[in-house]
């Protein structure tokens, strides 16, 4: 990889941007996190600005009030003079929305660094991809091991970690590997509370999001002789239950843990007149085919999109689709 020349351009700015994509996830913000600290400890003048909010269950990484909502009044100023943007797990670089448009518009150089595939047309001024990394996070704790003097610290070894916990699973999808495990030790070392962490993400659900998931029970629908299982949800669901839209996060992955279900499809109604697709595998079928299908990407087993119209003109074509590929796919 290319560790070296990404320093060198670290090395040569000043101020730096560091940035994760929209309805941000454990990998792009513990990756975010554990690079923050590393980069305030070289004394270079750093911020994490993201284009959605921090979800409530990653607000243990936010002790030191480092995640920022960009707000073009109260950020371009500082943007303006940014030197480098360093951008973690972005799988398509229009999936950091706004930011995307203050990084063009200020000619801010660009390091992406990511474990989804990318177009060698790429925007970046550096890509720095590895497909089979587990997670982005395996890729800066990599770089971490090799710029750095001193051991990688605590607060850093949280982020990092809260990047392989969830990016596997917890250590239990097929992506993961010695690695994870491997990185995971070092964090135990640093003194990193692992249950914590766990309890934090997954097991501090919001009342709501009980409730919204219940109505999300009764209406999956099962096709593909119940390889497929897809399910929706509106904004009238998210009122009724009282829930938010952070609170649809894992709900893809608890329908793919249903006995015979291969994939397991979301379409979430924003009320915008676009709906955010989830589409989750458990190793049988890829499924980013179909995601970059209706404009967006992913890994093979877990990829998304966001599509313009309601969930009556988008269903029936996301499902078609799927089963579709599901069928090519068993041929």
């Amino acid at each position: 990889m290319e560790w070296q020349q990404i320093n060198q351009m670290i090395t040569a700015s000043e101020r730096i941007l560091l940035t994760t994509h929209e309805n941000p996830d454990g990998d792009g913000l513990g990756s975010a996190s554990a690079m923050y600290y590393h980069l305030l400890e070289e004394g270079k003048e750093c911020r994490i600005i993201n284009c959605s909010d921090l979800p409530d269950e990653y607000d243990f990484l936010n002790k030191d009030r480092i995640f920022e909502l960009y707000n073009a009044l109260d950020h371009d100023g500082w943007l303006e003079k940014c030197d480098l943007a360093i951008i973690f797990d972005v799988g398509d670089f229009k999936r950091v929305r706004k930011i995307k448009n203050a990084i063009e518009n200020y000619n801010i150089h660009t390091i992406n660094i990511d474990h989804h595939p990318h177009p060698e047309d790429h925007p970046f001024t550096l890509n720095v991809v590895d497909t089979k990394s587990a997670a982005t996070g395996a890729m800066v704790f990599d770089y971490l091991k090799i710029v750095r003097k001193k051991p990688i610290a605590k607060k850093m070894c949280d982020g990092l970690y809260t990047a392989i916990m969830t990016d596997t699973g917890s250590f239990r999808y097929s992506n993961t590997d010695a690695k994870c495990h491997e990185i995971a030790i070092e964090c135990l070392k640093a003194g990193v509370k692992t249950s914590k962490i766990y309890q934090r993400v997954y097991e501090t659900k919001p009342q709501g999001g009980v409730r919204l998931l219940a109505r999300v029970i009764d209406n999956i629908t099962f096709d593909s002789d119940g390889e497929l299982a897809w399910f929706w949800i509106d904004q009238k669901m998210l009122k009724a239950a009282n829930a938010s839209s952070k609170d649809v996060d894992g709900f893809t992955d608890f329908v793919r843990s249903i006995k015979g279900v291969e994939v397991a499809v979301m379409v979430f109604e924003n009320g915008s007149d676009t709906c955010r697709l989830n589409f989750r595998s458990k190793g049988k079928y890829a499924i980013n085919d179909v995601a970059r299908h209706f404009g967006g990407g992913g890994h093979k087993f877990a990829a998304g999109a966001i599509v313009k119209g309601n969930k009556k003109t988008i269903i029936p074509k996301v499902v078609s689709e799927t089963k579709a590929s599901l069928e090519r796919q068993s041929t």
